[in-house]
């Protein structure tokens, strides 16, 4: 007989807990683009944003590697699980954001573009193992709509991010390649979502912040277009349908926080971000639209440290890494 090993918190550390980091990241990255508006002050906020981010993402890696070492089969049930796989691709979009935010603020380096070859490449091979399941032979829809949520947005338009550096650190042909996959693949995953919504209702309560995810591929796809030579006209255009999604997705705002907090929470951390860096990036050099700018940030800001404080609390009461409350099944036509 084959003994247990005893469980341990980290083996409940799945990779959605990487959205941290995302989130983190994109607020530094926001702030950076506030620069020209508040100045060094900015770019200071930035800076420690992105050191904090840095560490919570080493911290986070040598847990996963912990967790692969001592409890390979729950590392495995994720990657496999209908709904949980999706999360896996925020590991290597964290190491893109990460060699970002390098980029933003110290230029090009060996070290930056090591780690965003990796993510780059890494992503890349996520994606195409979620969209091969779609292809599986005898796939049954009770394993098919459960992964179609916002949280299909990190691997299928996740392809956007390599491109926010790609062209600084030498990259412009595969950053423009990724991107293209996420421009191709971002309207068939959101079909595909609003399908699951009309077939077999809305994803799990407990997954309601990941809605606020919607906002993130018009926003990032509009970042990254400026970094290829997208028209102008296109940036405002996608600017327009992420204020579409952002007006929809703060519909379940209170909702969200209605319930206990999760890691699910962080699904609204960088899509905030992303939102508030774009719009900075539009806004003038003075007016009430920067201002606009300017205080969507400032909620970005105070949302995403919201959610840092209540995982630090949710980590020293014992709340978080505990296995998942079974979960109903969605309603099949």
């Amino acid at each position: 007989m084959i003994e247990s090993r005893p469980a341990l918190p980290v083996q409940h550390l799945n990779f959605g807990w990487f959205a941290m980091v995302m989130g983190l990241c994109g607020l530094s990255l926001a702030w950076h683009r506030a620069v020209p508006h508040w100045g060094r002050a900015a770019l200071l906020v930035s800076a420690a944003v992105g050191v904090l981010a840095g560490a919570v993402l080493v911290v986070l890696l040598l847990a996963t590697l912990w967790r692969a070492v001592r409890f390979p089969a729950q590392v495995l049930e994720d990657v496999r699980h209908p709904l949980r796989h999706v999360f896996v691709a925020a590991l290597p979009s964290s190491l893109v954001l990460i060699a970002t935010v390098c980029v933003a603020h110290a230029g090009y380096s060996p070290w930056a573009d090591a780690l965003w070859m990796l993510g780059s490449a890494s992503l890349m091979l996520v994606t195409v193992g979620v969209v091969q399941r779609w292809f599986q032979p005898g796939l049954a829809t009770s394993h098919f709509w459960p992964a179609m949520t916002p949280a299909l947005f990190i691997p299928v338009v996740g392809n956007v991010l390599p491109a926010l550096a790609g062209v600084s650190l030498g990259h412009p042909v595969w950053a423009a390649a990724q991107y293209g996959i996420a421009a191709v693949l971002w309207p068939v995953a959101l079909a595909l979502v609003l399908v699951r919504i009309g077939t077999v209702g809305m994803w799990p309560q407990r997954l309601l912040p990941t809605t606020f995810i919607t906002m993130a591929p018009p926003s990032v796809l509009a970042l990254s277009g400026v970094q290829l030579g997208a028209p102008e006209v296109l940036v405002h255009m996608l600017w327009g349908v992420m204020v579409l999604f952002t007006l929809v997705s703060m519909t379940v705002f209170r909702r969200s926080l209605s319930q206990a907090f999760g890691i699910p929470f962080w699904g609204m951390s960088f899509p905030l971000a992303a939102s508030a860096a774009l719009s900075l990036h539009l806004a003038p050099a003075q007016g009430w639209v920067q201002a606009l700018a300017l205080a969507w940030l400032v909620f970005a800001t105070s949302v995403i440290a919201g959610l840092l404080m209540a995982t630090v609390r949710g980590l020293l009461q014992g709340r978080l890494l505990v296995p998942e409350a079974p979960q109903p099944a969605p309603a099949l036509p």
